[in-house]
């Protein structure tokens, strides 16, 4: 029986994305946006709650294409707001559209998104050492950082505990406690 971080216990679904992504370090700029929408989109909700609408956010949002999303007008965003497959919050939708254009500068401006926001960690995961889930700060200095640049370049939903979460998303910090299999696991791949 394989030991799981507490969180992933809770449904089948969650299982399957701690299992095969929460923690893996991702560099597609297509990835990177994606869960940097999802995690505003989160915002005062569950998890579990977005990640049952994924997929449908993937079609709603032409797979998270930056240069796609950042031409909606709002015929586009009065139909994201009657799609009943996504959270339908003006303001979470708004400002993924906000945030494809910022995440276009960023790409002009670095090369790529990938490059501009592993800065943020020296370009390589940070490896935590939780002992136990409860010990997982919801913000460090590393995602005030991020978030104050982001929010410098116009992004928004993108707080320090919003950041936080995207940066254990997409591997950026491994924090999967240490008895977890997942723990050594990432560690391995760094």
């Amino acid at each position: 029986m394989k030991i799981r971080c507490p969180w992933a216990e809770k449904d089948p679904l969650l299982m399957k994305y701690h299992d095969q992504e929460w923690g893996s370090p991702v560099h597609k700029d297509s990835l990177l946006f994606e869960f940097l929408v999802l995690e505003g989109a989160q915002a005062g909700l569950s998890w579990i709650t977005v990640l049952k609408k994924r997929e449908n956010y993937r079609d709603a949002f032409d797979n998270f294409d930056p240069a796609k999303m950042a031409c909606y007008n709002n015929n586009k965003i009065e139909e994201l707001m009657d799609n009943p497959g996504i959270i339908r919050n003006r303001r979470k939708i708004l400002s993924a559209v906000t945030n494809a254009k910022a995440v276009l500068n960023i790409q002009q401006e670095w090369g790529s998104f990938d490059r501009y926001i592993w800065q943020f960690v020296g370009e390589k995961p940070i490896q935590n050492k939780w002992e136990n889930a409860e010990d997982l700060p919801s913000f460090t200095t590393e995602s005030e950082n991020m978030s104050k640049d982001l929010k410098k370049r116009g992004f928004k939903f993108v707080g320090p505990t919003i950041c936080y979460a995207f940066m254990q998303a997409v591997g950026m910090v491994n924090d999967h406690v240490v008895d977890c299999f997942r723990y050594s696991e990432i560690e391995n791949i760094i």
